[in-house]
């Protein structure tokens, strides 16, 4: 599979197991407020990444030696940012806390990279 095909695969599940989580979260468990917001924003995150994956393909220019890096930096964002937020509220086991900072920081690396990408490629984009 190619880094597009990874994008957009991804994309999908991603935004699948965010719609679940988040019925899971309104639904199904019982949460204090604190452990509420931290779903949403597990859940927020997770799904505006998912869509970002779905249309990576279609805005980043795929032959950017970059590119399969940024799909992986979003992709394994989601998982240790959202993951480690789902685990750390599930199991109120802090050994997954500093999984979420590292999660943030692949996906800020991820948006340099998307910004990089569009940046040196502008003039095929905004002409």
């Amino acid at each position: 599979m190619n880094a597009s095909q990874i994008a957009v695969v991804s994309g999908g599940m991603m935004g699948f197991l965010a719609v679940g989580m988040g019925a899971m979260g309104a639904h199904h468990l019982t949460l204090a407020e604190s452990e509420r917001a931290a779903w949403s924003t597990a859940v927020d995150y997770q799904m505006w990444h998912a869509l970002l994956l779905l249309i990576v393909p279609f805005i980043a220019s795929r032959a950017s030696r970059t590119y399969p890096f940024m799909i992986a930096s979003f992709a394994v964002g989601i998982v240790l940012f959202s993951g480690s937020i789902y685990l750390l509220v599930l199991t109120e086991n802090s050994l997954w806390g500093p999984l979420t900072p590292l999660g943030g920081i692949c996906i800020l690396f991820g948006w340099l990279l998307l910004s990089w990408s569009l940046w040196s490629n502008r003039e095929s984009i905004f002409h």
